[in-house]
């Protein structure tokens, strides 16, 4: 009941984002029946369709060559819109700052067009753009019988006006009158002159509807360049391969034999859909050209079954270590048929250390298997893999989850490796990641147990990393003793 709930929540969120998205990108831009509306609308409707087909394939047991075919675009679109999303969001911020700067500029413009008709005009907002110049008074009256009148007229046309009595003796001379003439479009008093100076603005004034189209268009294009440019970079970041990490870490209980023991930390690989063979062969070579003591992969190794990608994963047989190259599930194993990836790393040349221990030159090295294990009944058992040894000697534990460092801490472990949180890959990711583990990334200590988690050499979903660069570590022990 609980699933089905949470299933009813995301589903109505991402209908609510989709609605917003068309609305922001194609109803606020595109004409109603337009050709880049019905194409916008239509995408908007199949890009989520081609989402959820991504996510669920696998499990549900979608052919392979499926699973490729929905993955890229619609592992993609839930990248593009997330930052889609997040630059329109800045957007609502930009458009009514570029309206009302558009508004004040019509208004000036408007306000120059008029400034030598002597018309009054009124701007959109109640101002008065332009004032009458240039225009002179007139002043025309009649007079009773027998008084003169004095025009204050300059028009040069003479003419008699007729007094109230029509007696010949009663006329005088008055104002003269000019005759009647047609209303001149270019006289500022005729009607309609007001209209006609508002066509005479510059064509760049635009009316309050264009303007809003303007805005839109604008804040939509800015935010659709944004948005795609940042989920460009971060592929890049993933196609191009994991980078190394160099760090040192101190172990009071290290010998000094042991100092300087290098041990190249890989996790979140995620063979998968996306990243197939050619993924895995960068990161096989990436850690051999750091020539490190020991591998430890540390879960999530695949997503799929070993089937689909057993010979995606063969390059792992090419690892190069003189101590050796080991595993630990993650919970991504568990979604993918655990017991067979064991098996198959195996044959690989890796050793699968679950819930066990090795003692090392110098240190003792064990594995537990993945918190996601404990629905098959094969989750982590400390007991097991640290319960009867000497705590004299410095260990180091691999485990997937960070979660587990309290039980960590509890046996005496001086140092654990995990990954699992990817360092969030998708900016703000990491504050979501952060509410769910005690470490996103990086080493720290707990008590006398230090912690390193690793971002991962690959990506889950999307094959986009933002702000979380993919990362191979080499972890060199250090002795106090030294």
């Amino acid at each position: 009941m609980i699933f089905v709930l949470v299933a009813l929540v995301v589903l109505a969120l991402l209908g609510s984002v989709h609605r917003y998205v068309w609305r922001r990108f194609v109803g606020d831009t595109t004409a109603p029946g337009s050709t880049m509306r019905k194409v916008g609308t239509v995408a908007v409707f199949v890009l989520p369709l081609l989402s959820v087909g991504a996510m669920v394939s696998g499990r549900a047991g979608f052919p392979f060559w499926l699973q490729q075919v929905l993955a890229w675009p619609g592992f993609l679109w839930l990248a593009a819109l997330l930052y889609l999303t997040l630059a329109l969001l800045v957007g609502e911020v930009v458009r009514p700052l570029l309206t009302r700067a558009l508004a004040r500029r019509d208004t000036r413009a408007a306000a120059r067009a008029v400034a030598g008709t002597g018309t009054s005009v009124t701007a959109a907002d109640g101002t008065v753009a332009g004032t009458a110049s240039g225009t002179r008074p007139r002043t025309e009256e009649l007079v009773p019988a027998g008084q003169t009148c004095t025009s204050t007229s300059t028009d040069p046309a003479p003419a008699t006006v007729p007094t109230a009595d029509p007696a010949p003796e009663a006329i005088r001379e008055t104002e003269p009158v000019a005759p009647q003439e047609p209303e001149s479009p270019q006289d500022p008093e005729a009607p309609g002159a007001q209209q006609q100076a508002a066509t005479a603005a510059p064509a760049t004034a635009l009316t309050t509807p264009s303007r809003r189209l303007f805005v839109s268009r604008v804040v939509g294009g800015a935010a659709a360049a944004a948005g795609l440019a940042t989920v460009g970079y971060g592929t890049a970041n993933v196609l191009r391969g994991p980078s190394v990490k160099r760090i040192t870490v101190p172990l009071a209980k290290l010998p000094r034999a042991a100092h300087g023991f290098r041990i190249a930390v890989v996790s979140d690989i995620h063979i998968g859909p996306i990243l197939g063979r050619a993924h895995t062969r960068r990161i096989v070579d990436t850690i051999n050209s750091t020539s490190p003591d020991l591998v430890a992969v540390v879960g999530d190794l695949v997503d799929g079954s070993v089937a689909d990608l057993g010979s995606a994963a063969e390059p792992l047989a090419g690892l190069r270590a003189p101590h050796g190259s080991f595993f630990v599930t993650g919970n991504h194993e568990y979604f993918s048929g655990a017991e067979q990836w064991v098996n198959h790393v195996r044959e690989l040349g890796l050793i699968p250390l679950e819930n066990a221990r090795v003692e090392m030159d110098g240190f003792d090295l064990a594995g537990v298997n993945d918190v996601a294990g404990e629905t098959e009944g094969q989750g982590p058992d400390f007991v097991r893999a640290l319960g009867d040894r000497d705590r004299a000697r410095a260990a180091v534990l691999l485990a997937h989850q960070p979660v587990v460092i309290h039980d960590a801490v509890e046996h005496g472990v001086d140092l654990q490796l995990s990954g699992h949180t990817h360092g969030g890959q998708l900016w703000p990711g990491n504050y979501l990641a952060e509410l769910a583990n005690p470490t996103v990334a990086g080493l720290e200590r707990y008590g006398d147990t230090q912690l390193f988690v690793s971002r991962g050499a690959g990506a889950w979903g999307p094959p986009v990393r933002v702000g979380a660069p993919a990362d191979i570590t080499v972890v060199e022990l250090a002795s106090r003793q030294a």
